[in-house]
């Protein structure tokens, strides 16, 4: 008889929902999110950017440039350098909503106000990521800037310190100062966000794709690697160059 298989509940990934939640819960502690949110808030002066707003007496409010900076940073962290994006995100995403605080600021606000604040949005960005860093905070983000090597010339606990943060905040700042501009060019181009998205969508796919038929392919045609030292055991395989090994030297590994 052929084996029964075994039955599981139904589950359907995309539906809506009514779901009552606090958008302060949903910036955990520990976070880049939170990290963004929390120094914009408390701890940046923002003050720079109201010269250019003239809404003292008439005009209709505008939006808090704390919350403008909060999503543009937290979009340009992953991949997003749209505005009609970023709106959309606004609508959709939690944690977007949660940095908004369940604003949606259209897109050409978002626009004017990349292209019309450019230089303080590069200084205050700088200063947040240079904290998130030091916090350990962009290892998987689109700015990690882990394994920039620095010369040094003296014992390596007390040399390069502030050459090696001024390594840092340079690349950093080209980081930046590379969505900025994409976000301009993305902007002047008015690429539609829903085609923005399929694009985006159709790439992780294919890219996951790949990856998998490469990781199954290499696991199907090789074997464990085992070390060749007295206590035999297996060592890393490497998908690319399963041959490849690391080599132990007096300068280092």
């Amino acid at each position: 008889m052929p084996k029964a298989k075994p039955r599981f509940r139904p589950y359907n990934p995309d539906q809506n929902a009514m779901v009552v939640i606090n958008y302060q819960d949903q910036l955990q502690p520990g976070t880049f999110e939170h990290a963004v949110h929390y120094l914009i808030e408390h701890k940046l002066d923002l003050s720079v950017f109201h010269p250019k707003y003239r809404n003292e007496d008439t005009g209709r409010l505008a939006y808090d440039p704390a919350i403008l900076l909060k999503i543009i940073l937290f979009a340009y962290s992953r991949g997003i350098t749209s505005s009609r994006e970023i709106q959309w995100c606004c609508e959709t995403n939690i944690t977007f909503k949660a940095l908004s605080c369940d604003t949606v600021p259209h897109f050409t606000t978002l626009a004017k106000f990349v292209s019309r604040h450019s230089d303080e949005i590069e200084e205050l960005f700088e200063q947040v990521l240079l904290v998130c860093h030091e916090q350990g905070l962009l290892g998987n983000e689109l700015f990690a800037i882990d394994g920039c090597k620095m010369p040094s010339n003296a014992a390596k606990e007390w040399s390069g310190t502030f050459k090696e943060l001024e390594e840092k905040r340079k690349k950093l700042r080209r980081l930046i100062r590379l969505h900025l501009k994409e976000h301009h060019e993305r902007d002047e181009a008015a690429t539609e966000a829903e085609l923005d998205r399929d694009i985006r969508r159709a790439k992780t796919v294919l890219s996951l794709d790949e990856s998998l038929k490469k990781v199954n392919c290499f696991l199907k045609t090789n074997r464990p690697r085992m070390g060749r030292g007295k206590r035999s055991k297996e060592v890393k395989s490497n998908i690319t160059d399963n041959e490849s090994a690391k080599m132990t030297t007096s300068k280092g590994t």
